[in-house]
């Protein structure tokens, strides 16, 4: 009886392995608890995004912050940088690439730009993701941004998981991507 007992024991363990290492979604609930949302905002990775609503180049208000259908990029930029030219390209192919996972949200820091010239970029670069012109810097300021390029990573949990200073190569910032869209 002992035997049979521990025999069940062993099948009960071995079936529980089994399942664990082939969980997926609903499994992995059972053995994993969820990690806690941060209740704290802020421009820095790991807490909540800060909110804001900004009317796009487009005429459609765009909402930033809490939970969201999709991952976010805000990408702050002005049409006179070089490293925010070289960039554009890169970020029209994440754009159409991941759009099903991903809003890339432009932002032309225009306080430090103009209008017509934001209007340029966007046509020379072909830029395929709304923009929303800043005439103030109070979205840029609201991130604490310091240089252009500067993109910040939020989650569809509204999360910033990265803020990015500057330009990273195509396949750089395209693995973070892919990374923000898993999580």
């Amino acid at each position: 009886m002992k035997r049979n007992l521990y025999i069940l024991l062993a099948v009960v363990i071995l079936i529980g392995i089994a399942v664990y290492q082939n969980k997926g979604p609903g499994v992995q609930s059972v053995f994993q608890q969820e990690k806690a949302l941060p209740t704290e905002t802020g421009p820095k990775a790991g807490l909540l995004a800060p909110p804001f609503t900004a009317t796009g180049l487009d005429g459609k208000e765009y909402h930033v912050g809490g939970t969201q259908d999709k991952a976010i990029m805000i990408n702050y930029w002005a049409s006179w940088c070089y490293p925010c030219q070289q960039e554009a390209p890169e970020l029209h192919k994440l754009a159409e690439k991941y759009k099903d996972s991903l809003n890339i949200y432009g932002v032309n820091v225009t306080k430090f730009d103009n209008k017509k010239n934001a209007q340029e970029f966007i046509k020379t670069y072909e830029v395929n993701f709304p923009v929303m012109l800043d005439p103030k810097a109070s979205l840029y300021d609201l991130y604490r941004g310091a240089v252009f390029p500067t993109n910040v990573l939020i989650d569809k949990d509204g999360v910033i998981q990265e803020i990015i200073l500057g330009i990273l190569s195509p396949k750089e910032l395209e693995k973070k991507v892919k990374k923000l869209v898993k999580s």
